[in-house]
């Protein structure tokens, strides 16, 4: 089935979401991302995007997780998409490191940002007849530049209130998202096409 790799990291991320949200509080915490604890805890960079912090938060990120996991499907998505978009999770999370004020994290939407990322590029590259799927990652592409943008991740506090939350939101998270899943997405390009040249 085209994009089931692509489908298995969603729903990895979805599943993980909901085990952590029944977890007890000292395990939660050992899921969160900590700044100062990210070289001696690297598993924190991959378990920080299952910690949420509100029921609305959970099931804003798992609807997310439905949306990506779908758009790679019909997008038919390939294995290579898919670790991009793994390669990029955890990167997305050591990318909050330029701001040392952001002591604690949880969340998906930047893995889920990256993953959106990764999927315009990934469609950008096709060759379908016609250039449609081009012509849609490329507004993908453009609208997520374009709303990472509008929330001016670099300006202001690192957390912050926005109407409807309950809790505080980190733009940051979504920024490295989508730097890490564009590098992500290039470097795993790059990669396939030195290995194919290297057979050749």
């Amino acid at each position: 089935m085209p994009g089931r790799a692509w489908l298995l990291v969603a729903t990895a991320l979805a599943i993980g979401s909901l085990v952590a949200w029944v977890q007890p509080a000292p395990a939660q915490a050992a899921l969160e991302w900590r700044p100062g604890l990210a070289a001696s805890e690297p598993w924190r960079a991959f378990s920080a995007a299952w910690l949420h912090w509100s029921p609305q938060h959970l099931i804003a990120n798992l609807a997310g997780c439905a949306v990506v996991g779908l758009l790679g499907v019909a997008a038919r998505l390939g294995p290579r998409d898919a670790i991009a978009w793994l390669l990029a999770w955890p990167l997305t999370q050591i990318g909050l490191l330029v701001e040392p004020s952001l002591e604690r994290f949880g969340g998906a939407s930047g893995v889920l940002h990256a993953g959106v990322a990764v999927a315009a590029i990934g469609m950008m590259r096709m060759r379908a007849s016609h250039g449609r799927e081009r012509v849609i990652g490329m507004l993908i592409g453009l609208g997520l530049t374009m709303k990472v943008a509008a929330e001016r991740p670099l300006a202001g506090p690192a957390l912050r209130h926005w109407d409807g939350w309950n809790i505080a939101i980190a733009p940051l998270s979504h920024l490295t998202g989508l730097v890490a899943g564009v590098a992500a997405a290039l470097l795993c390009a790059l990669a396939a096409r030195a290995w194919t040249r290297r057979r050749a």
